[in-house]
Formats: structure tokens, sequence, C-alpha cells
């Protein structure tokens, strides 16, 4: 477990299968989203590369999992330096798969670095229940064992990490899939993890959609953490259910957005236009559905658009660029099957509203002047950057719309007057709500959803506890 990495090549590309590189005899590749051109070639892991990876990580548990949390601890923090010490070269390689601007990768794997340090920050408790003369109770956490780490395409570093550092800490060992939209970065943290841990603690397979069924059903996996679409989370869970595998979900949302009419509207415009359409708004906590109050707003949606107006589309790489393309044709076609119904509801756009022709899946920004709450605008997660503005009166009307859908991710309330704030939030159905805020996340700070949005939540100590196993000890002294 050496602190001093030797940096990594980001040209080819191969799985991890007991800290040995591994390629395979068939290959694929992903597209840039920005030109339609090919990635780099990557492996197509089999059933027999999973059954090798799962064997490795039981037969590596048995050691891991009694090393001690300062241990653990000493070598993801080694693991974070190293990445940060290649920051640039992932951050180049997340722009040539995902798509999103340069500025934007560099922020995501920053984030890894700071997640593990602040998971790793976290203490572990042992609870004592009882402590009598005869006896004592205690609760304590132990690791699960072979964890399977799902990651999605949107923030293919951050969240790989924020599943391995969770995983590792806890003392179990974890198999990494990559989206097969994005498999470059998270292969190569993979491969870099192997300066700093032991054989079958962290690896890795690549596939296309045919190894995430053959996890979530192998009897050898004993927990699987899942990032993804409600419906796939779905899928997910009831394939886990087999073998009653312990199982986190962090799914889809559409986050309102509640804009009370006493707000600085020209101090919140900016943050409200780039909360709205971070990553091309391919984010599950993006705002989705934007409420302003009705006296301010045409005032409102008038600078919004002036705002949005000033955000530059295109390719990544270049400078300035705010929006990339989406990621990937399956979400181009998604996006625009739903800017059809614009045209087909009536809807009027106050912004863009239409998709041209490109080399790349790029969609401009579009925003919609007060649709009806039928709209499939309103009622559908776009991940696409076409936002929704609705008008609002009265604040229990605002509510339950805003807890309508059957999911409850994120939600925010803008006021100046801090008990409103409070009293809206504490009203809302969501995994997270902020006020004067959205999107703000921490890795001390639990992450999950309410309804179909999820199940459990990842990091701060509840996420890590979802990588234990709660045992209940009954010390008798004699």
């Amino acid at each position: 477990m050496g602190s001093n990495s030797t940096p990594l090549e980001f040209t080819k590309f191969q799985t991890v299968i007991n800290n040995q590189l591994v390629s395979t005899s068939t290959t694929r590749h992903s597209i840039n989203p920005a030109t339609s051109q090919p990635n780099p070639e990557v492996p197509v892991s089999t059933k027999e590369d999973l059954d090798k990876a799962v064997d490795a990580a039981k037969d590596a548990f048995k050691k891991w999992s009694k090393t001690s949390f300062e241990e653990r601890r000493k070598a993801l923090l080694a693991y974070a330096d190293a990445i940060d010490a290649n920051a640039d070269g992932f951050a180049k390689i997340l722009t040539m798969e995902q798509g999103k601007p340069l500025s934007q990768s560099s922020v995501e794997v920053g984030m890894a670095g700071t997640w593990i340090r602040g998971l790793t920050a976290i203490e572990i408790p042992t609870n004592t229940i009882e402590e009598t003369e005869e006896r004592k109770i205690i609760q304590r956490y132990t690791p699960i064992g072979v964890c399977g780490a799902i990651v999605p395409w949107n923030f293919p570093v951050l969240l790989a990490i924020g599943k391995i550092a969770p995983a590792l800490y806890t003392g179990n060992t974890i198999i990494v899939k990559p989206s097969p939209f994005t498999p470059y970065c998270d292969l190569k943290l993979v491969e870099l993890a192997t300066q700093f841990f032991p054989p079958g603690v962290v690896q890795s397979v690549s596939c296309d959609d045919s190894i995430g069924p053959m996890m979530t059903e192998h009897p050898g996996i004993d927990k699987i953490s899942f990032t993804g679409s409600c419906v796939t989370g779905k899928r997910v869970m009831a394939s886990c259910a087999k073998t009653l595998k312990r199982v986190t979900l962090e799914l889809g949302g559409n986050d309102p957005c509640i804009i009370c009419d006493d707000v600085d509207i020209d101090a919140i415009i900016p943050k409200i236009g780039i909360l709205s359409y971070l990553c091309s708004s391919q984010i599950c906590m993006m705002i989705k559905r934007l409420y302003v109050h009705e006296n301010i707003y045409d005032q409102f949606l008038e600078k919004l658009v002036t705002f949005v107006k000033t955000l530059k589309v295109g390719d990544g790489t270049e400078a300035d660029t705010f929006f990339g393309p989406v990621q990937n044709k399956m979400q181009y076609e998604k996006a625009k099957d739903l800017f059809s119904s614009i045209s087909a509801e009536n809807l009027k756009a106050a912004l863009g509203g239409t998709i041209e022709d490109s080399k790349g899946y790029f969609i401009h920004p579009t925003i919609i002047d007060n649709p009806p709450e039928s709209s499939r605008v309103v009622q559908e997660e776009p991940f696409a950057p076409i936002l929704p503005v609705i008008k609002w009166s009265d604040e229990d009307d605002v509510i339950e719309k805003a807890n309508a859908p059957d999911v409850g991710l994120g939600a925010s309330v803008w006021s100046k007057d801090f008990e409103r704030c409070q009293r809206i939030a504490d009203q809302l159905q969501a995994g997270a709500v902020w006020t004067n805020s959205h999107f703000d996340v921490a890795p001390n700070a639990p992450f999950g959803g309410h309804k179909q949005s999820g199940i459990g939540v990842e990091w701060g100590l509840s996420g890590l506890l979802g990588y234990c196993n709660s045992q209940t000890q009954w010390l008798k002294k004699a």
C-alpha cells in the first residue's frame, strides 16, 4: 500500500481482477457525445470474468474485513492523493466520455478526493445498550461482504468513489460496473486503486447491458449499490430479492423549486439558472419544476430567459462552454420525444423549444412558460435542458403540487423570510430539502430519496451503516 503512486496513462482501458489488468477477446467502445466519434475500445467482461472477480473478492474479504479502520483510512487517503495527482487526465477523459464541460469535469474529479477524506473522517460507533454487573449488551457494525457498485453515466467519477470509499472503509470488498456509456474513468479509478489495496479488494467489470443482471443475481455478491432510473431500480430490487441481497437504490427525481414573492430576483437568477441546467440537466437533483409566485412571475421569467441565453452551448473542451451535449443517443431520442410534446400540447416556449440537427447530441436550453400541471414537461423527469416555469399563488396548493409526483429526491424553497422557508420546507416530501439553495451535497450528509426515488441513503454515517450488518452482542460476564 505505497503512498507514492505511479502516474496513470489514459490510452488503454482494461478491467481489474485480483489486481491484474485484464483484456478480453471481445471489445466495444462508447461514443463521444460531442462528436459522435468512437471512444477507445474497452473489454466486454463475461460471466466467467465476474465469477473470478467474485471469488477473488470473497477471498480478499477474509483479511480485509479484519483490518482496522485506521489501516483502511490510511490506504484510502493515499488513494485520494493519487486521484488528485491524476486529476487533469481524469477530467479530460470525463469530458471525452460524458460530454460535460472541462470546468464541470474538473469539479467532479476534485470532489472524489473530498468525498474520500470526508467519509473516512466519520467514526462508526459501537453502541452500549445496557451495562450492569452481570452483563453488557452492545450493538456493533460488521462488514457485509462482497459489494457490487452499479454506476451511472451522469457523474461516473463521484458516484463510483461514493460507493468504493464507504464499502472499503467499512471493511467490505467491491466490484465496480461502470455504465456502458461512460466506462473510461471508472476503469482507470479501479486500475489506480490496485496500487493501494490488496488483490481482490477493488475490482472492475465492463460490458454492454448484460453484466448488471449477472451481478444482481450472483449468489456470491452480498450487497448492490445502484444509481440510475426508477424503472431499472425496480428491476434491480426484484433481481436482488432472489438472494435477499442488501440493496441501496439512488433513483430518479422531479425536483420542485418554490420561489416566494419576497426574493431578491437579480441575486438569485444566476443561481436558479445554473441549478436548473448543470450537466445539461442530466442530474437527478437538478431543479426540474420551477414554481414562481404570480406577483413576480413575469419579471422573473424574463430575467431567467435573459440569463440562460448567456450560457454557451458547445463541445466541452471549448472555453466558456456551459451546455455540453446530452450524454448518449438514447437520452437524445427521449429528449426529442419530450420536445415533440411542446407543439402537441400547445405549450409556450419562452426560450428554445426545438432540437436542431448537429454532429453531436446538442440541445439548446428550453424554458416553458406556465404549462399545465398535467403536461409531460411537468410530469416527467426530462434529463435534458428543458425547464417548466409555473405560476403559483396559494401556499398549500403549491406544496401539494410539489409533493404530487411518486418521486421525492430533492426540493427547495427560496424566500428572505426564514420562518416561511422553514414552514414550507417541513412539508416537502423529499430526501433532501434546501432553503435558498439547491443541490448542496457533502460527504458527511446522507443523500437519498423518498417514495420511488430510492431505498436507503448513501454518504454520511447512515450511508456508511448501509454497508454494514448490525450485530447485537449479549455479553454475560460469568
